[in-house]
């Protein structure tokens, strides 16, 4: 719980030691988190109280106390104060507490602040009750009205909580870091795929959104915004045009949670809706770390598109387990929502650590993801084609200089 303030000094080397436990013995680990202090000053009080909270005690009620945790730059939470516990009752009053409000959120007003009620016992295995979030802002509106939050009941597991999309671009741990030394693993992906299927675009002009964010200058969170920052013209000059834009989107939003799929999905949707006579087929090429917030609704937005001409694909970055990804790609089990089935299978999904060259060749980790995730993708094209009788169209005459054909795929969508 106590935070430990230390100067830095660009210019020196600073060394830490941290003597836990027994000497010889492993006594588990130590997570050590570090940010830089914000210049605020302000001390909060606050006192809380709570009504019906769930009995857990079998012969009492319950015995409640508080856990603050702040959220961290890199999406981690942290615990930074706990209260008293009050003994056997379900409607507890805790004491006022006075605590720095850059240990509470580093002065950053609208951040995120987790509290955790738990059931106090005696050996150490408290029993959660459950949580709410808020944020300093929200706790300040308290000073003349009482502030009402719900304590939701669902379990989380493990010691550290993850904000979904908090991560840093610029640490080296974040997904998205971009070293000056290789490309990045959503790079990688987007140029091993985009590098291939874009030579089926007659105009190599591709629309690239980013989903999960924090906009410019007013801090909106988007779940579907253009990479380029023009809203009137999302499309991208080449695939080294979306990697140019993806970079400069990195230095200019937060990224935020929650993660929606359904939003990115229906925008590529409703532009194959326009053109449903073969002559253009989309191909929705999706990367992400795992985590989806909306899969009710991603769930309907694939049925939905399983009717138009379109496919998609999802490439899995990160060590995260991908369960919801898997259940997404309907080679197994076709997608359904609402009672109604997917008419087609059009998503196909991998996670890239599946392809990653062990001995760090870039290159062929590429070639062998793009192989994978596009060999779906003319069976799914005929599949469409043929449901709806559409025929080939004949090929234009050649030339002595040019040789052209009509190409049923004309939209790569990122």
């Amino acid at each position: 719980v106590r935070k430990f303030v230390l100067d830095f000094f660009f210019e020196e080397k600073q060394n830490l030691r941290f003597d836990v436990g027994i000497p010889g013995k492993k006594c588990g680990n130590i997570i050590f988190t570090a940010e830089e202090l914000s210049n605020c000053r302000d001390i909060a009080t606050m006192q809380l109280c709570a009504n019906k909270l769930d009995k857990k005690d079998f012969f009492g009620k319950s015995d409640p106390f508080l856990v603050f945790y702040r959220s961290n730059e890199d999406g981690t939470f942290t615990i930074c104060h706990k209260t008293e516990v009050i003994k056997n009752t379900l409607n507890p009053v805790w004491q006022p507490f006075t605590i720095p409000v850059r240990a509470l959120c580093n002065g950053d007003y609208d951040r995120t602040v987790k509290v955790d009620v738990y059931d106090w016992d005696r050996n150490g295995s408290h029993d959660f009750i459950g949580e709410f979030t808020t944020s300093y802002r929200e706790f300040s509106r308290g000073q003349s009205q009482f502030n009402v939050y719900e304590v939701k009941k669902e379990k989380r597991t493990g010691n550290t909580y993850s904000l979904q999309h908090l991560s840093n671009p610029s640490q080296p741990t974040s997904l998205h870091y971009m070293s000056p030394y290789q490309m990045n693993a959503y790079a990688m992906a987007l140029k091993a795929v985009g590098e291939i299927i874009q030579d089926y675009d007659s105009d190599k002009m591709f629309p690239a959104y980013g989903f999960g964010a924090k906009l410019p200058p007013d801090g909106k969170i988007s779940h579907v915004f253009p990479l380029n920052s023009n809203s009137e013209n999302p499309n991208c000059v080449g695939i080294e045009g979306v990697l140019e834009a993806y970079f400069q989107s990195l230095r200019t939003v937060q990224l935020y949670g929650p993660t929606n799929f359904a939003p990115v999905i229906n925008q590529v949707a409703r532009c194959a809706e326009d053109v449903t006579d073969g002559s253009q087929y989309f191909v929705l090429l999706m990367i992400t770390d795992g985590v989806i917030s909306d899969m009710v609704q991603t769930k309907e937005a694939v049925v939905n598109a399983a009717a138009l001409p379109m496919s998609i694909i999802i490439v899995g970055v990160g060590p995260a387990e991908f369960d919801a990804m898997e259940e997404l790609d309907g080679d197994e089990v076709r997608v359904s929502s609402k009672g109604r089935i997917a008419e087609r299978d059009i998503v196909q999904f991998v996670p890239f650590r599946d392809y990653i060259d062990r001995q760090g060749n870039q290159v062929l980790s590429m070639a062998r993801l793009a192989k994978d995730v596009l060999a779906e993708i003319p069976e799914q094209l005929l599949g469409f084609m043929k449901t709806r009788d559409i025929e080939p169209q004949p090929a234009l005459p050649t030339s002595s200089t040019t040789t052209t054909a009509p190409l049923g795929l004309n939209n790569l969508c990122i």
